[in-house]
């Protein structure tokens, strides 16, 4: 039976993701919100309590790894989670209409963008794609001041890869830092370890402990 799930907060948002997450990385799973009640509620209006802006790559099912249903999240995805005007019209949208507390950045280990990115600055990637190399010259600029920093690793770079997506979008969108700082909204940056399962955080904007 469906369960009315709203979070109005961005601490309550984040508890429940984490929550959510650990019964997933412990093989149990609730599948909340996912039966035919949840759907028919949901048909005209969506209510989701938390954004999510992650990579596209296909082991990161957000509503999977979280443990969450149908209307809880608010997703949008690209190849190496790269901000663009797109996704900031999208992002804005789940704060503005949608009234999300809270926007999860999420990357993830071993990211097949952030790798190809790694690969152009060396001289060293194959790919042919012309948006291909427009996705990873928005990712060089990381890869370089990682490497300017002495980092090399590839886990290096995507943590500083998170964290200046974060930076580029309070950058960029007013409206977003604005509700960050009336406490209406907080910003998570993560990174997932495909093999645990796990999310870990790595930088936490906003009115979350």
């Amino acid at each position: 039976m469906t369960t009315s799930m709203r979070h109005q907060t961005p601490q309550a948002a984040w508890d429940a993701l984490v929550r959510g997450n650990q019964r997933f990385v412990g093989g149990a799973p609730a599948h909340p919100r996912q039966d035919i009640e949840r759907r028919e509620a949901l048909a005209e209006k969506q209510r989701p309590f938390a954004a999510l802006f992650g990579c596209a790559d296909s082991r990161l099912s957000a509503e999977i790894i979280f443990d969450v249903g149908l209307g809880d999240l608010f997703v949008v995805r690209n190849a190496g989670q790269v901000i663009a005007e797109t996704i900031l019209g999208s992002l804005e949208f789940s704060v503005e209409v949608l009234g999300v507390p809270l926007i999860l950045v999420l990357g993830h280990d071993e990211c097949g963008a952030i790798r190809a990115s790694i690969d152009a600055t060396q001289g060293t990637l194959k790919s042919e794609g012309e948006f291909i190399h427009n996705l990873v010259e928005r990712i060089r600029p990381t890869v370089e001041a990682a490497n300017a920093a002495g980092k090399h690793d590839i886990e290096d770079v995507t943590e500083l890869h998170v964290q200046d997506t974060i930076n580029e979008m309070l950058t960029r969108s007013t409206l977003i830092a604005d509700a960050v700082k009336d406490g209406k909204l907080a910003v998570v940056g993560a990174n997932y370890k495909l093999s645990l399962g796990e999310i870990h955080p790595i930088v936490i904007v906003g009115e979350i402990k």
